[in-house]
């Protein structure tokens, strides 16, 4: 147990709550601000990706004894299923049998999350606006405006848990030596609905991830719990299919009718779902440092914010607190020492997932429907299951494992050299995918490697 400090954490998302939970089970009085209202009183509005829990979020969550309680809220996908414009449907399953991501209500689970900190004692304040920060003391200011009236609430530690444009991180990049860099994509995202059937079961397989690639747009879908299914409409913002051409009913209808004919009959609502709801973005943000002396430190989106396309968002910020969770249990009271040493673990390992996340839209748009790259993976699960002390695959690595994100990018690039080699220079591999003569190239590979 550590000495009991007072600590404000700013931002009731998932990992705000889940750190205010670690905080507060290692004896400090914790407090957490969010200028929203709270989450359980109001309907969630229509911006939502579902989430996927993979092992690393559930080390976070079995390390406090939460999993079980998170896995009643989720489905297990095993496999994407990969819907083309034909309306034939290919399967692709993630890993060994018995492995799969959870399908999670973005909703459904920061509600629980707040429960559950609330349970273990910790303190919200919602609709409690922080405009800024002083980083030598910890001391927030509160108020209702950014211009009006101010007070100030002192704290021993803040933890800025505030996403993507952090009033938190705002104060630290006004330092020297401060280094910070944000990039928007081209597409945009819009949240789209399947409803259930009227038994409450699902219109589609529950246990996939539906995927509809199309190359420079794409269409997604996660099941939920109550028998619908969360859809995510990626597209570019402008040009040729891109959110600005889909103005009216008309040519909405005509869009979805040509490119992804299958979801006539799942997706009913379609032109009520698609005005409604608000065209979002996608942004990559990267900082550094993380902390500030011993007071402040960011943590999640805060300070890594990443594109949705490996579904690792979520479990990098929950890894964040696994890391810094090990640094208190190491370095007892010395907070400066904690902070140090959870940002320079963590750095390399967000800016890793980053990269990984970027690349996996052009994974799941494009190369989800060209048969070299289908062929591929049916090679290195073969390949893995005869040597899995040799090749773990790359989405293996990411998500089945606990293995640093840099280590799975740098080792990913090398698999992909060596596969690219073997399709390239094994004559009709299409017929000989699992020969030996396969295996004995891929082991000469890996020895020169």
């Amino acid at each position: 147990m550590q000495q009991s400090k007072k600590i404000a954490v700013v931002g009731s998302g998932l990992v705000g709550s889940l750190l205010a939970i670690y905080l507060k089970k290692a004896g400090h009085t914790v407090h957490v601000f969010d200028r929203s209202p709270d989450i359980r009183t109001v309907e969630f509005s229509g911006r939502s990706i579902n989430l996927v829990m993979s092992d690393r979020g559930w080390k976070t969550l079995q390390d406090i004894g939460l999993d079980d309680e998170i896995r009643q809220i989720g489905i297990p996908v095993d496999k994407r299923a990969i819907h083309m414009p034909d309306r034939s449907l290919n399967e692709q399953y993630y890993g060994k049998e018995g492995e799969a991501i959870f399908s999670l209500s973005r909703g459904l689970l920061n509600r629980k999350m707040v429960d559950l900190a609330e349970a273990a004692g910790v303190e919200f304040f919602f609709e409690h606006r922080i405009w800024d920060v002083t980083l030598s003391d910890a001391t927030l200011h509160i108020g209702e405006t950014e211009r009006g009236e101010w007070n100030e609430l002192d704290y021993d530690l803040v933890f800025g848990s505030d996403g993507a444009f952090s009033r938190v991180r705002h104060r630290m990049q006004r330092q020297s030596m401060f280094n910070y860099s944000q990039e928007f994509l081209k597409l945009g995202y819009k949240e789209l609905h399947i409803p259930a059937n009227a038994d409450g079961s699902h219109k589609l397989d529950k246990n996939s991830l539906h995927i509809w690639p199309r190359g420079e747009y794409m269409l997604m879908a996660l099941a939920n719990t109550d028998g619908t299914f969360t859809c995510t409409l990626f597209m570019p913002h402008e040009g040729e299919n891109s959110f600005a051409q889909l103005k009216d009913q008309e040519t909405l209808e005509a869009f979805f009718a040509e490119h992804f004919p299958d979801t006539a009959e799942v997706i009913p609502d379609l032109v009520h779902d698609f005005f409604k709801n608000p065209t979002s973005f996608l942004v990559t943000m990267k900082c550094f440092p993380w902390t500030y002396q011993d007071k402040v430190a960011l943590i999640g989106d805060a300070c890594h914010a990443i594109v949705p396309f490996y579904g690792h968002g979520m479990n990098a910020g929950f890894e964040d607190i696994t890391i810094l969770n090990q640094m208190m249990q190491r370095y007892g009271d010395d907070w400066q020492m904690i902070f140090s040493e959870y940002e320079k673990s963590r750095k390399p390992n967000a800016d890793a997932i980053a990269e990984l996340s970027y690349r996996n839209f052009m994974e799941m748009s494009t190369k989800t429907a060209d048969a070299q790259f289908l062929l591929q993976k049916k090679i290195e699960k073969w390949f893995s299951e005869k040597h899995p002390d040799k090749w773990l695959p790359l989405y293996s690595r990411v998500t089945f494992s606990l293995r640093p994100y840099s280590e799975a990018l740098a080792l990913g690039n090398r698999q992909n050299e060596i596969m690219e080699t073997v399709l390239k220079t094994i004559p009709d591999i299409q017929n000989r995918w699992n020969s030996p003569e396969v295996e004995h190239k891929i082991l000469e590979l890996l020895v020169h490697s």
